[in-house]
């Protein structure tokens, strides 16, 4: 299984809409739209499952797709960094070893 990162979405992209696209290149076994956790509104990107075969044709395929009038940036999703301990707000000035 690969997850397929899908970004510069429109934000009034649907989770079906999204799936439609991929379906083009194979079967498509989830969509998840992310949002934002506060406002709950559509943060304009997506990630998609699919068979690793299946999935690099859908990459070459749909990047620069236009979606909405925007071209869709489509590329293997990687492995997020962990998080550093101690919470994520708050700010907490000085140190400035935070890196944006």
């Amino acid at each position: 299984m690969t997850t397929i990162y899908v970004g510069n979405l429109p934000f009034t992209a649907t989770e079906d809409e999204v799936r439609a696209i991929f379906e083009r290149h194979g079967k498509v076994e989830s969509v998840k739209l992310i949002n934002d956790r506060e406002t709950g509104r559509p943060r304009g990107f997506a990630f998609v499952d699919m068979a690793a075969g299946e999935a690099q044709n859908a990459i070459q395929q749909t990047n620069g797709f236009q979606m909405g009038g925007r071209p869709l940036r489509v590329n293997e999703a990687q492995e997020r960094a962990p998080r550093k301990p101690g919470g994520g707000s708050g700010g907490g000035g000085g140190g400035g070893s935070r890196r944006w």
